[in-house]
């Protein structure tokens, strides 16, 4: 929207740049927001954007900082291991501006515990650039849990990243997957 930054991950169809990317996702749930209407996870979400956009200038830059700097609340370093990608461009931002402490902390094990599997995964100097507020629906259609249909509209299958049940194409296919064989159950003799 106006006046806001999100961020998401790309790769060129031929993923032959030459970099990797991948996106850092944090559960948030309808505890963490500041009123109980239906709309406060959207609500939570275009304040986050809001920020994102304020910390890094007003001019749709993406805040980055190193992951060292990140993990160490430090914001310094300027020397990337590889170039920020992001367009039009990024400046240095400290994410303790822009994310509550519920986001920033689970970030920052994951970080370090994807580091202990994939060593290099949280190098100091490596750029971590944010937000990426839209990998899952900011509110859920609800569902039956057997037959995955909306409660209120029979027929109707609210399934992956949109209806709030995925976060990523492999969880939506996954999900939809889910909804397929619960669809085909209605067939069993």
């Amino acid at each position: 929207g106006e006046n806001q930054v999100v961020t998401n991950g790309m790769s060129n169809f031929k993923r032959d740049s030459g970099i990797a990317n991948s996106a850092l996702l944090v559960s948030v749930n309808p505890t963490d927001f500041k009123d109980n209407s239906p709309l406060a996870g959207m609500l939570f979400q275009d304040e986050i954007e809001e920020r994102a956009y304020m910390a890094a200038g007003k001019n749709y830059f993406a805040p980055v900082a190193t992951v060292g700097d990140f993990l160490n609340d430090t914001y310094k370093s300027k020397a990337f291991l590889i170039d920020p990608t992001y367009r039009p461009g990024v400046k240095i931002c400290d994410f303790r501006e822009i994310l509550p402490n519920f986001v920033t902390e689970p970030l920052k094990r994951g970080l370090l515990h994807f580091d202990k599997k994939i060593k290099g995964f949280a190098a100091k100097d490596a750029p971590i650039t944010g937000v990426e507020s839209r990998s899952s629906a900011p509110l859920r259609i609800l569902r039956d849990k057997e037959s995955m249909q909306s409660l209120n509209t029979a027929g109707l299958y609210p399934i992956g990243e949109g209806a709030g049940y995925a976060g990523g194409i492999m969880s939506a296919a996954a999900d939809g997957i889910n909804a397929a064989m619960a669809y085909l159950k209605k067939f069993e003799g």
